[in-house]
């Protein structure tokens, strides 16, 4: 993987182990030379991504709305920042052209940048692996109601493996590379 988009929480979440992920996360994809995208903020768990990538001298590009931009919420230290005027430009744009997707924990932000993703790969408009940092299980419940859509009807089983996931970053990394696109048509 030569670049990847990296989707999370604007907050550090409520154990240190998210920081410390995401700092992990940073750190190794900078030593790996992996061009990483991200939400743009300097706060939360994207600052801390950010913040790792730069102490390594990794390269990293942010992508923030104007309005985000405007609270002074970009990431000062992050030279290559693209500010768009929606949500919707702003996934378009960290999606298109990487090699992969990882999401670490976040809210409402983070899944709607995961399920974009998740989609376009099901409809064949992606296929680049993407994958969840499960740092202490927190993706837990996400998981079991993929799981519960290919039960009850709504994925397909085969279409369920778009979504790899791994507790560990190295692990996750590993699959990652590993990964061969297989959805079938929806």
């Amino acid at each position: 993987m030569k670049s990847v988009a990296v989707f999370c929480g604007a907050n550090k979440g409520a154990v240190p182990h998210f920081a410390e992920a995401a700092a992990e996360l940073g750190r190794l994809l900078a030593q790996r030379n992996v061009h990483v995208l991200f939400g743009g903020g300097s706060v939360g768990l994207m600052g801390v991504l950010a913040d790792a990538m730069l102490a390594h001298g990794g390269r990293i590009t942010g992508v923030i709305t104007e309005q985000l931009n405007a609270l002074e919420l970009g990431h000062p230290g992050v030279r290559d920042m693209i500010v768009v005027e929606s949500m919707a430009e702003r996934r378009t744009l960290l999606i298109k052209g990487t090699d992969g997707t990882i999401a670490l924990p976040g809210g409402y932000g983070t899944m709607d940048e995961l399920f974009e993703a998740l989609t376009l790969a099901q409809l064949h408009q992606y296929r680049k692996p993407i994958g969840l940092l499960n740092v202490r299980g927190y993706y837990n419940p996400l998981l079991q109601m993929l799981d519960r859509m290919v039960e009850m009807g709504f994925l397909k089983e085969r279409n369920r493996s778009l979504c790899l996931d791994a507790a560990e970053v190295p692990a996750l990394i590993e699959k990652m590379e590993q990964y061969e696109f297989s959805a079938v048509p929806k």
